[in-house]
């Protein structure tokens, strides 16, 4: 792998992780990138599979993988304990490790939000500060927002992790709170805040494109074609 690896991280679960994962990966493979998204653990499936989503997205079965499912959607750790599924953390970080090795830019999709429990006494934030990952945070547009953006930026970057930009999903400037939510955002963390309109899930394709069309060069780990 050349460099850092980039972990699209969350506020919370639901906020929009794939999309922007499944975009930028595509947008790097697009670019001629080896670029390859790695979901270190996924619960809810079936039918939640946000592998699939991505490797639709970039048209590769091998652009995406995941290291573990878990049946019920809950965190990793209380899932695998309900499931009676040995899931170590350890494990975990040199699986994540190993997958990483394999491509060029490694792209590592969060699990809910940071403070998630992941494995033993480990949680989400850890492994992206073991694995020495840039960031891009990905929250809601909405009201409600800024605390739980902000407070997730200061606890990456209290772990030093350099965050690169922070991303509101399904933004569409329909009410106050959405409209001045980015300004707000950049003001209270310093990092540039970009936005991603609704895009159907349903589609992994146009979630490609739209990710790309929205995003600026500065969400991605490496230099672009794109001006």
């Amino acid at each position: 792998m050349n460099g850092r690896p980039l972990a699209v991280v969350g506020t919370g679960t639901g906020v929009g992780k794939t999309v922007v994962t499944a975009g930028v990966t595509a947008w790097l493979r697009e670019e001629g990138v080896d670029a390859r998204a790695i979901k270190p653990a996924q619960t809810g499936h079936p039918p939640d599979d946000d592998v699939h989503v991505v490797a639709t997205a970039c048209g590769d079965p091998d652009a995406s993988t995941c290291l573990q499912y878990l049946e019920e959607p809950l965190a990793p750790r209380v899932a695998a304990e309900r499931g009676g599924v040995a899931l170590a953390y350890d494990e975990l970080l040199a699986d994540c490790e190993r997958e990483l090795e394999t491509c060029e830019v490694g792209i590592v999709e969060g699990i809910g939000g940071l403070r998630v429990p992941l494995a033993g006494e480990r949680e989400v934030i850890d492994l992206v500060a073991d694995l020495e990952c840039e960031a891009v945070l990905v929250a809601r547009s909405g009201l409600g927002t800024l605390n739980h953006t902000a407070l997730s930026v200061e606890a990456l970057q209290r772990r030093g992790v350099d965050v690169r930009a922070i991303v509101l999903n399904e933004y569409a400037g329909e009410t106050v709170a959405e409209r001045t939510n980015p300004a707000e955002l950049e003001r209270m963390t310093g990092l540039p805040v970009e936005t991603v309109p609704p895009l159907a899930t349903t589609d992994p394709n146009a979630v490609a494109s739209g990710v790309r069309k929205a995003l600026t060069p500065a969400v991605v780990p490496v230099s672009t074609g794109r001006e």
